[in-house]
């Protein structure tokens, strides 16, 4: 299987809600909690693929999208902070996540921040696992103050560049 780290711009509008909502499909209250989220941000990104080409990419193999992820630079050099970041459900377990994680700390570290930020949550321990993988760091457990029921407590972790 080839795995290729592409644009945005290669890919369909939906392509970020889809994969969304197939790798959030374990848990129908996840997925319903964040559904409108996940519709803004590709509607977001794929209205402004100059920023979706810069600040993120989509993971395919053999041409088909099975993950993305993608960051917010609006706070280097301070830091660089990640927002989604999935992997489609038939591809977990198979370390597409690492690969994709590791190519955008690649990619974000060429942008001279001083760190990486990026908050889960309790409940999805695989991503907790993915972001340690990489070598972040857990810096705090707080009270999640969105979503406490469906997601439990938030996770804040970061990576020193």
């Amino acid at each position: 299987m080839g795995i290729v780290f592409d644009k945005f711009s290669s890919f369909s509008k939906g392509t970020m809600y889809e994969l969304l909502n197939d790798a959030y499909s374990f848990d129908e209250n996840m997925a319903r909690e964040w559904e409108s989220n996940w519709k803004e941000a590709d509607e977001f990104f794929y209205d402004n693929l100059h920023i979706a080409d810069a600040c993120g990419f989509v993971t395919a193999v053999d041409g088909k999208p099975i993950g993305f992820i993608c960051w917010d630079p609006r706070n280097v050099p301070e830091h660089v902070e990640i927002g989604h970041n999935c992997i489609a459900s038939e591809y977990k377990g198979q370390r597409f996540g690492q690969q994709q994680l590791q190519e955008a700390v690649n990619r974000i570290a060429k942008l001279d921040a001083k760190k990486i930020i990026v908050t889960t949550n309790e409940y999805l321990v695989p991503a907790q696992r993915n972001y340690m993988s990489v070598g972040f760091t857990l810096v705090q457990k707080r009270e999640n103050d969105q979503n406490p029921d469906v997601a439990g407590m938030a996770m804040d972790y970061e990576k020193i560049l």
